[in-house]
């Protein structure tokens, strides 16, 4: 079944809230007047206030960066996969510490992919 292709007219947030600004390094693929976002793509994330418990206070441990773990089977741009609304991303702390998956708000197009 296809889902629609990812583009930097999307919006992704981290597990907490905070909303991934979506780039991408390629200028070959456009859907929707957005380019494709590619699993090789790393976006950071702004707005994250996940805190961790330490003792009797907290830490801050927000989510900065979002990277893609899984990407389209069928469908590539230079080799590499293009993300769809069922890609899986994980989002990072500055200490690089997995903090859960992204959720694709809103792929930003019509164009899909399998």
């Amino acid at each position: 079944m296809s889902v629609p292709i990812l583009t930097t007219n999307g919006s992704v947030m981290c597990p907490h809230g905070g909303a991934a600004t979506l780039s991408t390094s390629q200028s070959d693929a456009e859907a929707d007047g957005g380019r494709v976002i590619l699993t090789s793509d790393e976006h950071t994330i702004a707005g994250c206030a996940f805190q961790v418990p330490v003792g009797a206070g907290t830490k801050p441990q927000p989510c900065v960066t979002l990277r893609w773990q899984m990407g389209a089977t069928a469908v590539k741009v230079g080799g590499t996969s293009v993300v769809t609304q069922a890609s899986v991303g994980l989002c990072y702390s500055a200490e690089e510490i997995p903090q859960g998956p992204a959720i694709i708000a809103n792929a930003g197009s019509t164009a899909r992919a399998t």
